[in-house]
């Protein structure tokens, strides 16, 4: 997959900026570690992942070394999405060895959060293997880097909730409460952003039919039993999506995947992300 196949926006920008802060951030006055080495002197060096894991952000990689470097030259042996054992070279990079070693950091950071993003979205993906079902993540991400981790759990095999606030509505207990009840909110909803997506997030079955009867598209069930999860499938049923939230993690996800859901949510996919172990190795 390549960031500009995918419906996520502004990623192709975000890519240069968030680069760009994160070199700056590392940078600051220059690096002074690296004017040890001569300036002229040219370097070999290959990326390796301890561990095994789903690669997720080349297009991240190669902007660090473009922004530091136009002439370093990057060899790619996986594409992101690709599975890759433990140990495999990731990719091999050549060229001015300061630029490499001041740009290594940095790119290793984006690259080890991406491709742990995209390794926890392949293993749920992997547990709803077989259903209907289509896992979504949520605007629980790092700051700065929510389209980079929208992108990663697509690279994962799972699919992307709404980016932000402003592509669809999702109406939650404290919005229900400000606005004066379900059918108000989404009432207005409709006035605001006419085709938008409204959804609403429930706690209970009357809450379910309340938001049923306003013309919900989506319906969250927020912590719902497996009875009453069965219950709202079938009132739902032909009038709106419903998707299954609160709690979910891997364990979890095999048995809720067999309720024939529409969607399971989980913030999981991008706030409990556990880094690859990467290593750059160079010969000068």
């Amino acid at each position: 997959m390549q960031p500009q196949d995918t419906p996520i926006p502004n990623l192709i920008s975000d890519i240069k900026r968030t680069v760009r802060a994160a070199l700056e951030e590392d940078i600051g006055s220059g690096d002074i570690t690296a004017q040890l080495i001569p300036a002229d002197r040219s370097a070999r060096a290959r990326v390796i992942t301890r561990e095994a894991c789903t690669v997720c952000g080349r297009a991240w990689v190669e902007e660090v070394f473009h922004q530091l470097d136009p002439d370093l030259q990057l060899t790619w042996h996986c594409e992101d999405g690709d599975q890759v054992a433990a140990n495999a070279v990731l990719f091999e990079l050549t060229g001015n060895a300061r630029a490499i070693l001041t740009g290594e950091r940095t790119a290793l950071n984006f690259l080890q959060t991406l491709s742990g993003t995209a390794t926890t979205a392949a293993e749920y993906a992997a547990r709803a293997a077989g259903t209907q079902i289509k896992i979504l993540d949520t605007r629980k991400t790092i700051p700065g880097l929510r389209t980079a981790q929208k992108y990663a759990v697509l690279c994962g095999g799972c699919h992307n909730h709404r980016i932000g606030l402003y592509d669809a509505f999702l109406i939650k207990e404290n919005h229900i409460a400000a606005a004066g009840g379900i059918d108000r909110a989404i009432a207005q909803a409709k006035k605001i952003k006419s085709g938008a997506l409204v959804e609403v997030e429930v706690e209970n079955l009357d809450e379910l039919r309340q938001a049923l009867d306003s013309g919900a598209d989506v319906i969250m069930l927020d912590e719902f039993s497996d009875e009453d999860t069965r219950t709202a499938l079938s009132l739902a049923k032909g009038k709106a999506k419903i998707e299954i939230s609160g709690s979910v993690d891997s364990d979890r996800l095999q048995q809720l995947a067999k309720l024939e859901a529409d969607y399971i949510s989980s913030g999981s996919l991008t706030k409990h992300l556990r880094a690859i172990d990467l290593s750059l190795r160079i010969d000068l």
